[in-house]
């Protein structure tokens, strides 16, 4: 569908933002011109996701629509067990209450925001196992989002195991500049796992994405359509959580699937306590049929190549204005090195979230801080976390905006650079959650 879109002016911005108490995530979507502020539940769905919608089963328990995304959820991944949700944050909601207990440790690659709350809700340590490739921005190295195998090993060898609830694998890892994982780490990480006897689960939001890659970048996999790799990379899991609002192309819906019956069980207990019956997740028929449709139109190559293609123009465009951009750029958004675009606001006053708000004043361009908000406090100490990097996501919605508005969006940054000499204060915090506070919070200027 369209809709048309109010060309606001600067003047108008700068008070919005101001009411918004400086948090993007504050503003009406009417006051944004283009909105990259994250491509979760943001896509266009096709035609035939419409007309899945109009057949869908809406039966309380065993219905059609539920068969069928299992279906297909199970000939994709191979895990015969699957769960509904109604998002992402649902599905994360079941598997971590089905695994994770006070005090254990989950070893990952640098989890993103929802996934570490989740964690830390219940009073575990999330632990990062990243790459160190993953924090030199500006080299190009094909699979920046691998774990360090060797790190994976030592947590784990030097912690009692039955702390160790088990390992979280983004694909792609959005925390460090959606950069995908590649099959070998996969398969080294299932090693480490089996030989601990540790349960390895994929974060697959974007799983679709990290396939192309793979097929894209490593060796071996030239040859291999999407639909093998995405195969394989599952067969080195114990299961899955996924929300659909990415690459299964619908703006609302998940799931956790599983390979194991007794994990299945178990997380079925809490599913019926927290979002609905164990066939239906708190989605209706028409939603579980148009997520069913789009999990398969999500690993259709043309698509594919399409979507990386205008995720490479906008970066490539920024780059060419001097832009400072992680390389190489990620599958669903270009990350803007928010420290080094503007060096004189200081960590403390949040430079990517000063970036944020400057991109919107400029041409009402809404994208999101992955820095020190994001971040929040440290559950114990309540000092802000400051992350080795604070970077500006654009994240570009599936289908839905064209290259020309991909320039604008581009030239809007551009003129922010060219007067960053100009900004040098930020913000300081005027009211937070204690979890999860970016989407909240309040702001006011230094």
């Amino acid at each position: 569908m369209t809709e048309p879109v109010y060309t606001s002016s600067r003047e108008e911005r700068e008070k919005w933002i101001r009411d918004a108490s400086f948090n993007v995530f504050n503003l009406k979507s009417e006051q944004v011109i283009i909105d990259l502020l994250t491509d979760t539940g943001t896509g266009a769905m096709s035609d035939r996701q419409w007309s899945a919608m109009l057949t869908g089963d809406e039966s309380f328990a065993g219905s059609s629509s539920y068969q069928n995304l299992t279906k297909v959820v199970t000939g994709m991944t191979g895990f015969p067990w699957v769960i509904p949700a109604h998002q992402g944050r649902a599905a994360e909601n079941i598997l971590f209450s089905t695994l994770i207990k006070e005090g254990d440790i989950v070893p990952g690659n640098l989890l993103f925001d929802t996934l570490t709350g989740q964690i830390e809700f219940r009073k575990a340590i999330p632990v990062d196992c990243t790459i160190k490739e993953a924090n030199d921005l500006y080299s190009w190295f094909p699979f920046k989002g691998n774990l360090n195998l060797a790190k994976l090993d030592d947590i784990i060898r030097n912690n009692p195991l039955e702390k160790i609830s088990c390992i979280i694998i983004s694909i792609t890892n959005n925390s460090a500049g959606g950069q995908p994982v590649s099959m070998e780490n996969l398969r080294g990480v299932r090693g480490i796992a089996d030989k601990y006897g540790i349960k390895v689960f994929l974060d697959a939001a974007r799983f679709a994405e990290n396939a192309f890659f793979i097929k894209s970048r490593e060796t071996g996999y030239a040859e291999k359509s999407i639909r093998e790799i995405a195969f394989e990379m599952f067969s080195y899991a114990d299961g899955m959580m996924m929300s659909a609002k990415e690459d299964a192309l619908v703006n609302t819906g998940g799931f956790t699937a599983y390979r194991d019956e007794e994990l299945f069980r178990k997380a079925s207990g809490f599913n019926i306590i927290y979002e609905g019956f164990t066939t239906g997740g708190g989605m209706s028929g028409r939603d579980m049929n148009a997520m069913a449709t789009g999990l398969t139109e999500a690993i259709d190559p043309e698509y594919l190549k399409a979507r990386m293609n205008q995720i490479s123009f906008l970066g490539s465009k920024l780059m060419e204005y001097g832009i400072p951009v992680i390389e190489p750029f990620g599958g669903h958004a270009v990350y803007i090195d928010a420290e080094r675009f503007l060096p004189m606001v200081p960590k403390e006053e949040f430079p990517a979230q000063v970036l944020v708000c400057e991109i919107y004043i400029e041409g009402g361009v809404r994208v999101s801080e992955v820095g020190t908000l994001m971040a929040n406090r440290n559950p114990v100490t309540r000092e802000n976390r400051y992350p080795l990097n604070e970077f500006v996501r654009l994240a570009v919605p599936r289908r839905v905006y064209s290259d020309n508005h991909m320039a604008y969006v581009a030239a809007v940054v551009k003129n922010v650079f060219n007067r960053k000499g100009n900004i040098n204060k930020g913000y300081r915090i005027k009211k937070e959650e204690p979890i999860l506070r970016q989407f909240t919070l309040e702001l006011e200027a230094i």
